[in-house]
């Protein structure tokens, strides 16, 4: 494997749901085995890193992020031995591989709670928040506001209240014992000793509370994290935090660590965080043809240490999330792209990328090509490669989350038992026509550019390392962004409408270049200190300047 520690500034991720990739066993269920059999399926796309979502024993009343022993594996998913081997075999192909650690909450049947709600002086008490009033931490809002009325949920056994984000099955972990502070370093260390690359962080913004606050990004949750990096960095160097933290650009930039005012001072917190805001304003700016609010957020987002990547996604396993959006706009995104009432969950909308972009290939192209080129690491959601479709008949977010397509034969090659969820099978996006076999079979496909896409991308480290200028070209429906390292330049152009659009940029500094896509080979017409260009409906270029 690559021993540099900043690998990840120009990976490519790539996001499995172990129950949904591959049943190795014919039970029905994605398992850690039929994963490990898609390894090289990974490798000839591209991917750098593969991210798994929650795989530890657990009642799955949140698919695996209510977990109920932090030391094994789901029975379903296999064993321990099981995910070692997923881990070298992986890495035998140059994949890396990070894990999903939910440290704010544990399932309610999880050993520690079931201990702690027994009696007031349980010795596990503690490891929780409880209370003897409701009334506590006020100004925190409740996340998943379909199902929860309250973050307190009263325990009839003590007659005291306990603390939870999430589902009320999901109670939070009490940070201020240093027990479970301590113990929960544990759990990280357990696992990479196992030889993993690092972890996805959930829901990192809550694992504190104060009276008076949000209890959101508190200070005492910034220092605990601090901690978790020096673990890794010290043990276990080269391995990466990814933060998950649904905030403003802003409020995430102290989960960098570092000098927000001096970017060469190294960050000492995460090492990634995922950009949630651009994400609903890429949909958005498709909608209406209009770039504006992409340029407004990433104007406001604030640079973040040379040791630091954003990770940028169009879509993944939960709803694509409309917290981060006025409330104008949240109605206005659940208009245009949730007609349907079913396609609503809380304060987002449970649809796929294919569906949200009326399964139109020019521009689910045009999305793929902003995402693998603004400043960050691309995470693709496994099946999005190929455009699957959705569920939305299916409980909760489950309809983003079925089978994933291999080939035309019954079950779509994900197992040949009945599975977990139904596989997607209508006339657009049925296993029968959308699914791997089919598209590796045709070099026009979907699955080929994406595997372009991603060897341009990593062929272009600019994209990577490099900074990023958004240009004014005249024109609100053209976005356009200028990516340059000291020895790199390249342009990239995107029409948002499906008209042609005109589009000027002063380019001073390459006058005489000839301007080269590095998707096509295509050579322009040589600059002098300006541009002028005419883009084809949702067309997109990646040129090379300097």
């Amino acid at each position: 494997m690559n021993t540099d520690v900043t690998w990840f500034k120009n990976a490519v991720f790539y996001e499995a749901h172990i129950r949904s990739f591959c049943d190795s066993n014919g039970d029905g269920k994605g398992d850690l085995p039929g994963l490990t059999s898609k390894l090289d399926y990974l490798q000839e796309l591209g991917i750098d890193c593969l991210w798994l979502l929650p795989m530890f024993p657990s009642p799955l009343n949140d698919d695996g992020y209510d977990i109920a022993d932090y030391h094994n594996i789901h029975p379903d998913y296999g064993t321990v031995e099981d995910f070692k081997t997923l881990i070298s075999e992986a890495h035998a192909r140059g994949i890396r591989v990070i894990a999903d650690l939910v440290l704010n909450h544990t399932s309610d049947q999880h050993p520690w709670f079931v201990e702690s709600r027994k009696s007031k002086d349980n010795p596990y008490r503690d490891y929780y928040v409880w209370s003897p009033t409701d009334q506590k931490y006020k100004d925190a809002r409740i996340i998943f506001v379909d199902t929860e009325r309250s973050n307190w949920t009263l325990d009839e056994t003590t007659g005291e209240y306990y603390w939870h984000r999430f589902y009320a099955s999901q109670p939070d972990l009490n940070y201020d014992n240093p027990v479970v502070a301590d113990t929960m370093i544990d759990v990280l260390k357990y696992w990479m000793d196992m030889g993993i690359d690092g972890f996805r962080a959930d829901a990192v913004p809550y694992l504190f509370e104060r009276e008076g606050t949000n209890c959101e990004n508190l200070p005492e949750t910034h220092a605990y994290l601090q901690r978790v990096r020096r673990v890794l960095d010290e043990d276990y160097p080269g391995a990466i935090l990814l933060g998950e933290a649904n905030q403003w650009p802003w409020d995430l930039r102290p989960y960098f660590g570092g000098d927000e005012n001096d970017p060469t001072v190294p960050g000492n917190e995460f090492h990634m965080a995922f950009h949630f805001p651009v994400m609903p304003r890429i949909f958005k700016a498709l909608k209406l043809g209009d770039a504006t609010d992409v340029l407004d957020i990433m104007s406001k987002t604030p640079s973040i240490p040379e040791n630091c990547q954003w990770c940028v996604f169009l879509r993944n396993h939960d709803e694509l999330t409309l917290e981060m959006v006025t409330t104008e706009d949240r109605q206005l995104m659940w208009n245009l792209y949730a007609p349907d009432e079913q396609m609503k969950l809380n304060l987002g909308i449970r649809r796929r990328l294919a569906p949200l972009l009326d399964n139109d290939r020019r521009k689910i192209e045009l999305a793929n090509s902003i995402l693998f080129t603004l400043p960050g690491a691309p995470i693709i959601y496994y099946g999005d490669e190929i455009g699957m479709g959705d569920n939305i008949s299916l409980f909760d977010r489950n309809g983003v989350r079925t089978p994933m397509q291999w080939n035309a034969e019954p079950g779509a090659g994900f197992s040949t038992a009945k599975p977990w969820a139904p596989v997607i099978d209508n006339n657009e996006y049925g296993y029968q026509k959308i699914n791997v076999a089919a598209q590796q079979a045709d070099p026009r496909s979907l699955w080929h550019l994406m595997k372009h896409f991603i060897a341009t991308r990593k062929a272009n480290p600019v994209l990577g390392w490099g900074s990023c200028e958004f240009l004014s070209p005249g024109n609100n429906a053209v976005l356009a962004y200028l990516r340059q390292t000291g020895d790199a330049a390249l342009l990239a152009v995107h029409n948002l409408t499906d008209r042609p659009q005109p589009a000027r940029f002063n380019l001073p500094d390459f006058a005489g270049v000839t301007p080269t896509d590095v998707l096509t080979g295509q050579e322009f017409s040589p600059l002098d200190s300006s541009a002028a260009l005419t883009l084809q409906p949702y067309q997109y270029l990646w040129l090379r300047l300097k």
